[in-house]
């Protein structure tokens, strides 16, 4: 007979389980009753019809084919043994314990909740205790997030600090097997059907969580019918923020950083014919003078470029420019990009060229912050403030220099700064300056 435990707080579909199996299994309607998918909620399209006359859903065919002819099954999850998770002994400031002990008893009350804090804040530490609250019950807990590189950052962190066994799911990853804990990205939610007692979504501004429907009913899914969700960011998004006026969502706001320094504030620096210039294979003068001065604190350099082609062709240039410095270049495309990563977290790689796979969710102690072209497009005011988030995140060195080069500001860099602002405002830092570095 199959050992069930891997099954369990499982979603399947009929072909992914044998005949005895489906038997043990509980059914489930694979269409809602507005003719969507069960699974993913996308509505049933006629033109996605199978021989036999079946519609199929395709929005998450890679998760294996759900069939309006077809029954889904679950397996309802079990209690784990109770334990004694949490193993980190480190000390929560006033500001991180007050928001610590109000989620641990809004998980007693079954209470969602929106943790809005400041970038550096210290929001995965704050969630230790009521993590742990559940794990130790005997409960099962998912901290969930967009991005594959956040949760390879949170599952390092966490197997430090956490002593039960812990999963981390995505799309590249190894294959699942059950603990009390798991670690994935929001797509992974897709498999899971009333598995958990606590849904923590770290990062839930980030692409592709914000404004999909299909990840909102991955967790909407993957949480028992008693359990609770949690969501963590740094900039909300429109949707969190009607739940919220709504009342079917409490925010616990947090402006301050775990050392209670300021953010940095962000310097615009004009920058004009950088694209021009690099396509003739230069950088301009301007830009190599602000690396070289930079490079003189002997502190690394995280420089943001918007798009990957250019970011690699830079990579080239500027290794041509500074031949003593050890340069890396990450992308999402970038197959050993994770290594690269912990080379700048050992400071062996001195400056660290990237697009936005590396905005958020990424600590790096000690390190100053380029964008260039800021004013591109693709950066919005919700990624330009994760990006300037990365500096000062240290006791060691809670300072640092953020520039913003472009040759025009527009409205995602103002609104980025005058958050930035407001937030040191309300953490009771005064009207802190934006200063200039145009010299």
């Amino acid at each position: 007979m199959t050992d069930l435990a891997n099954y369990y707080g499982r979603l399947f579909t009929y072909h992914q389980l044998t005949e005895e199996e489906r038997m043990q299994a509980t059914k489930l309607a694979s269409q809602t009753a507005d003719k969507a998918c069960f699974r993913c909620s996308t509505i049933f399209d006629a033109k996605h019809c199978l021989p036999a006359g079946a519609i199929y859903c395709r929005e998450c065919i890679l998760l294996g084919r759900v069939r309006t002819d077809e029954d889904l099954y679950s397996f309802p999850q079990q209690a784990f043994p109770r334990q004694k998770s949490l193993k980190w002994q480190g000390q929560l400031t006033v500001w991180q314990q007050e928001i610590s002990d109000i989620l641990r008893q809004h998980l007693n009350a079954r209470t969602a909740t929106l943790v809005h804090a400041v970038t550096g804040a210290g929001k995965t530490e704050m969630i230790y205790q009521v993590v742990a609250d559940v794990i130790d019950a005997g409960g099962a807990v998912c901290l969930a997030s967009p991005r594959i590189d956040v949760c390879i950052e949170l599952y390092r962190r966490l197997q430090e600090d956490f002593a039960c066994p812990i999963s981390l799911l995505h799309g590249a990853g190894e294959a699942y097997f059950r603990t009390p804990l798991v670690i994935a990205t929001t797509h992974q939610l897709l498999k899971f059907y009333r598995a958990f007692d606590l849904v923590l979504i770290d990062e839930v501004d980030a692409f592709p969580y914000t404004d999909n429907p299909v990840l909102y009913r991955a967790v909407e899914n993957a949480v028992k019918e008693d359990g609770v969700t949690m969501f963590l960011t740094a900039t909300s998004t429109d949707k969190l923020e009607q739940k919220v006026r709504a009342g079917s969502l409490h925010r616990l706001r947090l402006p301050r950083r775990f050392h209670g320094n300021p953010l940095v504030v962000p310097q615009k620096v004009w920058l004009a014919h950088f694209e021009n210039s690099l396509k003739k294979n230069k950088i301009v003068p301007k830009l190599l003078k602000k690396i070289a001065n930079q490079q003189q604190t002997g502190f690394p350099l995280l420089l943001f470029l918007p798009e990957i082609q250019m970011g690699h062709h830079f990579a080239q240039l500027l290794e041509g420019n500074f031949p003593d410095e050890s340069i890396g270049f990450v992308s999402s495309q970038t197959e050993n990009r994770f290594e690269i990563v912990e080379q700048f977290r050992k400071k062996e790689i001195s400056i660290l060229i990237t697009t936005t796979i590396l905005e958020r969710g990424i600590t790096f102690p000690c390190i100053d912050v380029f964008v260039v072209n800021a004013n591109h497009h693709l950066y919005t005011s919700s990624s330009l403030i994760q990006i300037a988030g990365r500096v000062g995140r240290s006791m060691e060195r809670p300072t640092g220099e953020v520039l913003f080069f472009q040759d025009g500001t527009n409205h995602a860099i103002e609104k980025a700064i005058q958050e930035i602002r407001l937030m040191n405002e309300e953490a009771g830092y005064g009207n802190m300056s934006i200063m200039s570095a145009n010299a």
